[in-house]
């Protein structure tokens, strides 16, 4: 295939024009009422950029993905809609889609699987059906006739496309043959509609399962499932690997979501698990030392000078470990099987010697946590609904440790200890910055502000995504901020705002970058744990908006 691409850059000019000649609905008019109203659109081997331009103009966020770097920097000239974001990315990997951690409503292919060889076609589907979602739809358009140029291009058939769906879940529907529009005589073309039903995977049954049907001797599974989570919902960035099969985590990651969930438990009660063992994880040199922290004290990217308490806290994230993988990792099993669901490889480490910094390395050192991916999907995509039937089950657990206890706790006591903490909705960093900077402009306006009456904005909204990484955090315009209130800024907006938004990163942070893209590359997807570049973080951040969006359905603004 690499030679194909290399005929798509080489003759760009020639082939763009050929493709821009055709208008899209004449190119698909058969399933023109299949085109979703809003969303996001996935366009594999988007050419000239022609399909994306529309798709886009019809209010859709598109994708567009292609790997000839000539006719792609070419479509690029044109194709200058905020909501078309591009991809140098081929078939059957879509590695750099797939970092994404995106779900579509649509993905089309164009012309593009007669370029698939036979041998990888089964993979690249797989692939691509990973990427719907739920009542999602895939068109593939088939070209039937042979190559007229240097360009390789295979049989193609419908029924194989059938076969596949089948493998992976799919509703099929192929509809009446056309005749090619450039009026090639030996070209003629089929179009497979492809829907992914809702929750396809098995996962909502399994989770279902676990939380509610599966036998619990302690609260270690529900737990575990939050912890996995919250950490799919805040931290795409976190993931290590990521297969047809399963994501990989940062076990330290893992163990750290669990000592903030359990923390305001223990401060709170003097919580037994069922028999008087207590919990497993709570040992006089490593949890009981850190009493008189709170939650909010272990967050990502901070830093720990003090010797003693950077390895009580090394200490703590290995017993939980350790509990994790001999208890609900080995007995969260998949329905009347003994075969885990879960996989946990716990890595051999030594106390830190001076402090320790709670980032990317230090979290991967104590060993690698797998996902399957369709618990992962789930988890990221409808935590909305799977939170509650957690701290559900995670109370009635409780309430029945307790309940022969004279002074037994209350449901809404258990609720309160339960309920989430966000991180401390804090400015101080952003406003000593401000101050010590000799003039900041606006990061959504770009006009001078004023430093005794300004506002610290969140570019997506605390209330309904709680991060207070610097990156999130914007000196703007006090009554710009309170039109904004918490609405999401639309891509477009985001756009013309980001040479403001870069200029204060920049400014604000090149010397506390460590604490900044330690917080940047585990919240945001597709960021490399090493990166250092704030325009790779920007473009995260549009990612990020578009997941937002898809997920909440927050008003635009």
């Amino acid at each position: 295939m690499d030679d194909t691409i290399q005929y798509y850059t080489k003759h760009a000019e020639q082939l763009a024009a050929q493709y821009d000649s055709l208008d899209f609905e004449q190119v698909h008019q058969d399933w023109l009422e299949e085109l979703p109203r809003d969303g996001i659109a996935l366009d594999v081997g988007a050419g000239s950029g022609r399909d994306a331009r529309y798709l886009a103009s019809k209010g859709l966020t598109v994708y567009a993905v292609e790997p000839a770097h000539g006719i792609r920097e070419q479509a690029q000239r044109y194709a200058t809609s905020p909501n078309i974001h591009w991809i140098d990315d081929s078939l059957p990997e879509l590695a750099h889609v797939q970092r994404q951690a995106t779900k579509f409503d649509l993905i089309l292919l164009s012309a593009v699987w007669m370029h698939i060889a036979p041998s990888q076609r089964q993979r690249a589907f797989r692939k691509l059906s990973s990427l719907l979602k739920p009542n999602g739809k895939m068109v593939v358009s088939l070209r039937h006739g042979a190559s007229p140029d240097g360009r390789t291009m295979h049989p193609v058939d419908a029924d194989e496309l059938k076969q596949y769906a089948q493998q992976q879940g799919l509703s099929y529907k192929l509809l009446e043959r056309r005749d090619d529009k450039l009026e090639r005589p030996d070209v003629y073309w089929q179009t497979v509609i492809l829907r992914l039903p809702d929750d396809g995977t098995g996962a909502f049954p399994l989770l279902r399962n676990i939380v509610i049907n599966d036998s619990k001797a302690s609260t270690y599974k529900v737990a575990l499932l939050r912890t996995l989570l919250r950490i799919a919902e805040g931290h795409p960035g976190a993931v290590i690997e990521r297969t047809a099969k399963h994501v990989a985590l940062p076990m330290g990651l893992v163990a750290l979501y669990w000592l903030k969930l359990y923390k305001p438990l223990l401060d709170t009660f003097n919580m037994q698990q069922g028999g008087s063992r207590g919990l497993g994880f709570v040992k006089e040199n490593g949890w009981q030392t850190l009493t008189r922290f709170n939650a909010n004290d272990f967050y990502i990217g901070r830093c720990i000078l003090d010797q003693g308490e950077a390895q009580n806290l090394h200490r703590t994230l290995k017993d939980i470990a350790s509990t994790i993988k001999n208890m609900p990792a080995k007995y969260i099993t998949l329905p009347g099987t003994n075969e885990g669901v879960f996989e946990v490889e716990l890595k051999r480490t030594n106390a830190p010697k001076h402090g320790l910094m709670l980032d990317y390395e230090y979290l991967k050192s104590l060993g690698i946590f797998y996902v399957p991916i369709s618990i992962w999907d789930v988890l990221a995509n409808y935590s909305v609904w799977i939170e509650p039937a957690l701290v559900n089950e995670w109370v009635t657990l409780m309430e029945g440790y307790n309940r022969s206890h004279p002074n037994a706790y209350s449901k809404v006591d258990y609720l309160n200890a339960l309920r989430w903490e966000n991180p401390e909705r804090s400015t101080r960093q952003v406003r000593d910055r401000v101050a010590a900077l000799a003039d900041v402009d606006c990061c959504w306006s770009g006009s001078h502000l004023n430093k005794s009456a300004y506002a610290v904005d969140h570019a997506f909204p605390f209330a309904r995504w709680p991060n207070n990484d610097l990156w999130n955090l914007l000196p703007t315009k006090t009554a710009i901020n309170a039109a904004k209130s918490d609405k999401l800024p639309t891509r477009q907006r985001l756009l013309h705002s980001k040479d403001y938004i870069l200029n204060w990163w920049q400014r604000a942070w090149q010397d506390n970058s460590r604490e900044f893209f330690t917080k940047a590359n585990l919240a945001l997807p597709d960021l490399a744990p090493a990166n250092t570049n704030f325009e790779d973080v920007f473009a995260a951040l549009t990612v990020q908006r578009d997941r937002i969006k898809q997920l909440q359905q927050l008003q635009d603004w």
